[in-house]
């Protein structure tokens, strides 16, 4: 029997293979043993860090060692300004630039930025070599502060290694969207941008089709952004995209949809919808851009009554799994659109969506927050029930994600999971 080994004596590497595991918590408990202890733990701590606001990231770079800063590898950074908007452009940039400039282990960054940060902000990002994973949003309000596209997609365009990119509410530039400017409906505008320096990959077409120019990008993300831009059908693409989310706008068209569709379409595994898809190239296997899709989502602003015709139209790509979120409202006409859908399957013949082996439902809160009454409650469950029996004829596997209950006032969320291939009978778990 091997006699007990002092924590002390323990090699380095050792100490390190055991703190890494440990949750965060757990970490920061072990950190207060000694101070041998804690530089042992500063690695771990340090691994993910949060700082919500510019007065956050004041403090954090007050307080804390630059050296420690080398062991961040994924970073959540706002830089809202709770004192509205008190700090210079220029001294909330540096505070960035210091930060960013200190992490060359980052692998993944979500950037809150309130509208667009000084063009210096870019310097650091072709040093972070590890950085994979990015996501860049506008928490300001968008008509007062915009986020410049061409700051976007040059930093996006900076990361040699960039494989997932994620954007949320990025403003086009006048410079390529000058045929916005004074139309209906009102979309917002940036102007003063011109001085985005020349990428040495893209030069200065910096609009956001210039995005599939990045070699390295596997997984695009757009939401709330207008993506009207011509170049979509004409950028030369450089990339293989897996999975595309175009997400939701207001100020969303069928049309551009299709197009970045048809031009990203021939590597794409993934995709999530949320508007309906009315060209029927789509459908025919021989000519689909889509030859690759296997994973589809529809989003809850996905117009309902176009489900069956964009299925339809859809049915040229291999679609394996079909997912479907809506709101609790909609819940019985989501369910009442797949089964028309799995209709038309079965009157097409075995050859209509060969290869779908699971379709499943996620239903979220309403947004109004309503409680359900029991018979909507009944009702809606009634309807899970009647598609995952029509799933269970079919063969198909079945994932029904249940809505929040109402019971006294009070919402609880409830899940139920049920394989149709996998259950004996049709009983459902509630």
């Amino acid at each position: 029997m091997s006699s007990p080994v002092a924590w002390h004596t323990l090699p380095t590497e050792i100490q390190l293979a055991i703190i890494d595991p440990l949750r965060q918590q757990d970490v920061l408990a072990l950190s207060k043993v000694d101070q041998r202890t804690y530089r042992a733990c500063v690695p771990a701590i340090f691994r993910s860090v949060k700082i919500p606001n510019f007065e956050a990231l004041q403090r954090f770079l007050g307080n804390v060692p630059r050296g420690y800063l080398s062991h961040i590898q994924e970073l959540f950074l706002s830089t809202e300004d709770a004192i509205l908007k008190s700090i210079s452009l220029r001294v909330r940039t540096d505070f960035v630039i210091s930060l960013l400039s200190a992490t060359p282990r980052l692998v993944k960054l979500s950037l809150q930025m309130a509208g667009s940060l000084d063009t210096s902000v870019i310097t650091p990002f072709p040093y972070l070599t590890a950085l994979k994973h990015l996501h860049i949003a506008n928490c300001g309000e968008e008509e007062n502060f915009p986020l410049s596209e061409r700051l976007v997609v040059s930093i996006a365009a900076s990361l040699r290694n960039l494989e997932d990119l994620s954007l949320d509410r990025i403003s086009r530039s006048k410079i390529h969207a000058s045929e916005l400017e004074g139309v209906f409906p009102y979309i917002p505008l940036v102007i003063g941008d011109e001085d985005i320096p020349t990428h040495p990959l893209l030069g200065t077409d910096l609009s956001l089709p210039s995005l599939l120019r990045i070699p390295s990008l596997r997984k695009l993300t757009i939401r709330d952004t207008h993506l009207g831009d011509e170049r979509w059908a004409t950028t030369p693409v450089a990339c293989r995209l897996e999975v595309l989310d175009l997400g939701s706008c207001q100020h969303a068209n069928d049309a551009f949809t299709e197009r970045i569709m048809a031009t990203v379409g021939p590597s794409v595994d993934e995709f999530t919808l949320t508007t309906a898809v009315s060209d029927n190239l789509f459908a025919k296997p021989s000519v689909t851009p889509l030859q690759s899709l296997r994973k589809l989502h529809i989003t809850p602003y996905f117009p309902i009554e176009s489900v069956v015709d964009t299925m339809s139209n859809l049915a040229g790509s291999p679609i394996e799994t079909l997912s479907m979120q809506c709101y609790e409202d909609d819940v019985v006409d989501a369910c009442a659109a797949l089964e028309d859908f799995l209709f038309l399957k079965v009157e097409r013949g075995p050859q209509f969506y060969d290869k779908l082996k699971n379709i499943n439902v996620s239903v979220t809160s309403s947004l109004d927050g309503s409680s359900v009454t029991p018979e909507e409650a009944h009702e809606r469950l009634a309807a899970t029930r009647r598609l995952q029996a029509f799933c269970w004829d079919l063969c198909l596997g079945s994932i029904v994600e249940k809505y929040a209950a109402s019971d006294g006032g009070e919402r609880t969320s409830v899940t139920s999971f049920t394989d149709a291939r996998r259950v004996k009978g049709r009983s459902n778990t509630i």
